[in-house]
């Protein structure tokens, strides 16, 4: 047909007796509100699942007759006014001080990505849902809180999978209008904007921003007109592009970001860098900070004063680097402008011998409160970064650890709802740390417990099926096959043990551990009268050669006459189906190669729900393994190699299946079910729930570092920043000295005392330029071994200064102790060099030993 075709979009307009699903429509809270998404999806569930869940895209697309018959329906009405009294309860609480945080203190989260709700693609995996969660506890615990993003056109990939296993990213640029976002306006009503430098020109930014129940999230686009082309594609996808694309991103994030939050009115008291690709903004915040009139030394230190860094990342290679002479091109303006030379600036990012620009590096020494992500994780990060306090045990360096915890609403299913509102009190969702409520899960009848186990169950069964005969669909598969492939997931009968497997795929995380033994895994799935139904479902990255070779080798094993309805490999791994993995298997595996886990966050969503854990002593489950809530594989050693630690290790795997898991869950009582099973998920949620939720986690944040970070930045900014001055000239002052510091026994130190003697120590100390204020001289004491065990106990004592040394430069330090113990001692003296102002002691990462 000749001529032009025009499109346009026809919206219908809301009824103004509904006008507030606009609203609704707007917050994020929908996000872990199943009422209102339920308001939305009743209206027109076909339409509900073709627009992603997105309430937003919903209101542009729903037939302007549906609404109109809404608006006259006392039922939807009455459901309506239910959701608006819930969602103005809610946003009318104000904003509360809370472990030391002031209503005027306000906290800047950043990070690259943001895992909310699949409705907002702009996260990929583990950190934008552990991102999303912190936002949700602050914004349900009435925190002062923002975060701080980047507004990607295309997310993360949508995966399919084909027959061979092999698999396709498919990337699909989100429109905007259909995202729950906003421009964030100036006061004369033009949209907010900021510039970031790069080499040889200016990046224009737009400032977006979401609600998230009362927590502002900005997100930054520079997709505008007025940018080049390349720089339009700097936030275009998530994780793409090279080196140039990361840093470019990196200093938007990071830069952009500080000067939009200031643009904004937003004045934070504390700033988070969650893991390091938003660590530029302490040479933005530093820049401000010398345009005032600091020298840069003093500006680094009133930055990391109170500024948080979180690391995520559990094996070096994962920390972003980039080359020396890439740094110097995209920061030859920011030198220029805080009078700083380039040397100075990769020393902030240098790690030992290495040349490249380490972004890690640089979080940790533009903050002063460090942590990794779970107990096990903190060690292994404390170990990692040790070379930048190259003086200090790593065990006595800042850095310590915040296990992760979940959004309980978010990831608790709503089935459980009326059964725990019936037994453990209405105010059970208000206690969530309270021990003594979750206990209350005992007292639940087994009968009424297993049948919303069993009704979780079956609403992921119909999603697998669904996800299933898509797939298949799609790779021209046959009907009476596809029967015999979903044979075991029968969401009618969800009788059969289910086992989950639900991550990224990264070869550390050993997706294909459970086929070390063909036969031995045979033997334990494929029983008749006891089958196990394997559910496998993640993605793994586009350049991620060895990840995808696992989704070949599950598909090949799944294909197997044997496996073909034990093992199912789930395509299009997002938000939804998480949440129904996670709620609705019977076990969750886990299995990574000790200890590479960071945390490992879905596991706990599988506990809440009543779901057994049968992990790797590993992350989380290093801290929540009580022996009584599920099933651990201890680590084989660390001096075997790979092939042999995958086969100690899923030796006990198969084990832990055929010995423990199969029978316990199969041994039935009267009532269908195994007491037994019932006994151990009810212990699950009690033992888990209270201690990995997120309310947990972040008022750990806040009693850890929000609040100290927040009144150290008070006290180093009054007075034009005297204290930060004075600090940055002691340590100055300190390093120029230190390789002239000595420390020396000056007694002789006596084999044997009788118990109450005084033992007498006296130690010369050469301080060159420093004075004995500069200094803490200290001894050490503990049975034989503790002074070398990171948990040993160890007694300390500061040695006082007695005057000088006769005849000598050097200062006189001593102490009389009377040990309370008797048998053999061990101990040591040291010394290191401390300040009033100094957040952590060895901060400087300094120290002597006698």
């Amino acid at each position: 047909m000749p001529g032009t075709t025009y499109h346009i979009e026809v919206n219908p307009q809301v009824p103004q007796r509904l006008l507030r699903l606009e609203e609704l429509a707007n917050n994020l809270w929908y996000s872990w509100d199943r009422p209102t998404r339920t308001l939305f999806s009743r209206l027109h569930p076909a339409l509900w699942h073709a627009v992603g869940h997105s309430p937003k895209a919903f209101l542009k697309r729903v037939d302007q007759q549906r609404l109109v018959d809404a608006a006259d329906d006392p039922v939807f009405l009455g459901a309506y006014n239910y959701v608006l009294s819930a969602y103005d309860t809610y946003h009318n609480e104000p904003t509360r001080a809370t472990h030391g945080l002031r209503q005027s203190d306000r906290v800047a989260y950043f990070c690259a990505e943001f895992g909310l709700h699949e409705s907002l693609p702009i996260y990929s995996g583990g950190l934008g849902i552990l991102a999303g969660d912190h936002c949700k506890a602050a914004s349900d615990m009435r925190l002062p809180f923002v975060g701080v993003g980047l507004l990607y056109r295309q997310g993360y990939f949508h995966q399919t999978v084909d027959n061979d296993g092999n698999q396709q990213a498919i990337y699909t640029d989100s429109d905007f209008d259909d995202l729950p976002i906003a421009p964030v306006a100036r006061e004369d009503g033009s949209e907010l904007r900021v510039a970031a430098e790069l080499p040889g020109r200016n990046v224009q930014v737009k400032v977006w921003q979401a609600r998230i129940g009362h927590v502002t999230l900005y997100l930054l686009d520079t997709d505008l007109e007025e940018n080049a082309t390349h720089d339009r594609d700097i936030a275009h996808r998530l994780y793409g592009g090279d080196r140039v694309t990361r840093i470019e991103q990196e200093i938007i994030l990071g830069v952009a970001g500080a000067r939009a939050l200031q643009e904004a009115g937003v004045k934070p008291t504390v700033w988070h860098i969650n893991e390091g690709h938003a660590a530029f903004l302490v040479l933005e915040r530093v820049r401000m900070l010398v345009r005032q009139g600091l020298r840069f030394d003093a500006a680094l230190e009133a930055a990391a004063s109170n500024t948080v860094f979180t690391t995520h990342t559990a094996v070096p290679a994962g920390h972003d680097y980039f080359a020396a002479d890439m740094m110097r091109r995209y920061f030859e303006a920011w030198c220029r402008e805080t009078g700083v030379g380039a040397e100075a600036l990769l020393a902030l990012g240098k790690v030992g011998d290495g040349a490249e620009f380490n972004m890690t590096a640089l979080a940790i020494r533009g903050s002063r409160h460090h942590n990794g992500v779970s107990r096990i994780h903190g060690e292994v990060s404390s170990r990692i970064c040790a070379a930048l306090w190259p003086e200090i045990e790593s065990e006595e360096n800042p850095v310590v650890y915040v296990t992760n915890g979940i959004h309980v609403p978010t990831f608790l299913a709503d089935d459980w709802n009326e059964l725990f509102d019936r037994h453990l009190g209405s105010g059970w969702s208000q206690g969530l740390t309270d021990q003594a409520c979750w206990d209350g899960i005992h007292s639940i009848p087994d009968q009424a417990f297993w049948s919303v186990r069993q009704a979780l169950k079956s609403e992921l069964l119909h999603l697998v099926r669904y996800r299933v005969a898509e797939r298949h669909a799609r790779n021209h598969g046959s009907e009476s096959h596809l029967d015999r492939m979903l044979r075991l997931a029968d969401p009618a009968n969800p009788n059969v043990l289910t086992i989950g497997f639900g991550r990224r795929f990264a070869t550390y995380k050993r997706a294909t551990l459970l086929f070390e033994d063909l036969d031995w895994l045979r033997e334990i799935v494929c029983d008749p009268a006891r089958p196990v139904l394997l559910l496998f479902a993640g993605k793994a990255h586009p350049a991620d050669q060895p990840g995808q070779d696992l989704i070949r080798r599950i598909a090949e094993i799944a294909r197997l006459r044997e496996f073909e309805s034990h093992i199912l490999l789930l395509e299009g791994y997002d938000l939804q189906l998480a949440r129904r993995l996670v709620s609705g298997v019977d076990v969750w595996l886990n299995n990574p190669v000790y200890p590479l886990e960071a945390c490992g966050t879905s596991g706990m969503k599988g506990g809440f729900n009543g779901v057994i854990n049968l992990s790797v002593l590993d992350g989380w489950w290093g801290e929540g393994y009580n022996g009584k809530n599920g099933w651990a594989i201890k680590p084989a050693s660390s001096a075997l190699d790979d092939a042999r630690r995958n086969q100690e290790e899923s030796r006990t795997l198969y084990e832990i299946l055929q010995d423990s898991v199969v029978p316990l869950y199969y041994n039935r009582g009267p009532a269908g079910f195994s007491p037994d099973w019932v006994e151990m998920a009810k212990h699950s949620i009690a033992s888990l729930l209270p201690r990995f939720n997120s309310v947990r986690m972040l008022n750990e944040y806040v009693m850890k570092f929000y609040a100290p970070a927040s009144n150290q930045w008070r006290r180093y900014a009054q007075d034009d920043y005297a204290a930060a001055r004075a600090l940055a000239d002691w340590k100055a002052k300190v390093r120029a000295a230190w390789k002239q510091v000595s420390v020396r026994r000056l007694d002789r130190p006596p084999r044997r005392i009788q118990f109450s003697e005084t033992l007498k120590v006296e130690a010369a100390v050469k301080l060159d330029a420093l004075s004995p204020e500069d200094v803490v001289v200290e001894l050490l004491f503990g049975r034989p071994g503790s002074l070398e065990e990171e948990e040993g106990r160890v007694h300390s004592h500061q040695l006082k200064r007695a005057g000088p040394v006769p005849d000598s430069a050097e200062q006189l330090f001593a102490l009389e102790l009377t040990p309370e113990l008797c048998g053999k001692i061990e101990y040591r003296i040291r010394i290191y060099p401390f300040h009033e102002l100094l957040t952590h002691r060895f901060e400087m990462g300094m120290m002597k030993w006698v």
